[in-house]
């Protein structure tokens, strides 16, 4: 298996297309933002991470400046964590995370923040609750750090 960034690979079209063939709605909303190269101004800068085994995408997040919630006092941002069905039940989230939290460490960053509405997911990861606020679409959005 390979860990990298989607916007130093070849062959970018291709994985978008592997991430928007996902089921799950925010992977769909994530392969429009690429097509329309709309990545640096909806998510303020960052990169995609992918673990890829093979041609088949196993899991990836992105690490970005600015998610859905509305505070530039916390930052950077993972976000869009997601595993293929195929591949779930193996930690591989975790293993991208820990790559996007080595990168904004490398960056600089002591911490880095992920909004969700999973509860008991993201706490075996390392990460810690912090507070729950209203996200940029209205809703209730728990907060973590790690």
């Amino acid at each position: 298996m390979r860990l990298f960034s989607y916007f130093g690979a070849e062959n970018k079209e291709f994985w978008k297309e592997k991430i928007r063939s996902f089921d799950w709605g925010a992977a769909k909303f994530l392969a429009d933002i690429l097509e329309q190269n709309r990545f640096d101004e909806l998510l303020y800068g960052g990169d995609l991470f992918i673990l890829a085994d093979g041609d088949e995408l196993v899991s990836f997040c992105t690490l970005t400046r600015q998610d859905c919630i509305e505070d530039k006092s916390l930052c950077p941002w993972i976000g869009f964590v997601y595993t293929a069905d195929a591949y779930r039940g193996h930690r591989y989230s975790g293993r991208v995370i820990d790559f996007a939290c080595s990168y904004a460490a490398r960056m600089g960053f002591d911490r880095v923040y992920l909004a969700t509405d999973h509860i008991g997911l993201y706490e075996k990861y390392g990460f810690t609750y912090l507070e729950n606020r209203k996200d940029v679409y209205g809703d209730d959005s728990r907060i973590y750090y790690r």
